[in-house]
């Protein structure tokens, strides 16, 4: 996913990469810090900005079916094609057949 959309143009910093096995509030940080959207699939992230209301760039919880790498490509592909510009400061919840987006944080 990190190679596709470097590919794309988008700067990307990968916690596979560069920060595996970091807690939680550590990876949130350091996106907030950076200025950074965090895409993942672990619900903890939601649990920690949504109910918690953590201070956050925007993420987006990817809830897919279907992990194989072209659907997790597709599925981020259509949603920066249609809400690019809504992602900041978002919440966002993706699956193959939905995206839901909350109010920005304040």
């Amino acid at each position: 996913m990190a190679r596709w959309l470097r590919e794309q143009g988008h700067d990307v910093v990968s916690v596979y990469e560069q920060a595996r096995a970091s807690p939680d509030d550590v990876v949130i940080q350091m996106a907030d810090e950076e200025a950074r959207i965090l895409i993942t699939n672990d619900k903890d992230f939601g649990e920690k900005v949504f109910r918690s209301r953590r201070s956050h760039c925007g993420v987006v919880l990817r809830r897919l079916n279907d992990e194989r790498p072209s659907s997790k490509i597709q599925v981020i592909s259509r949603l920066l094609e249609s809400y690019a510009d809504k992602l900041q400061g978002s919440f966002v919840v993706v699956s193959e057949r939905r995206i839901k987006i909350g109010k920005p944080r304040q």
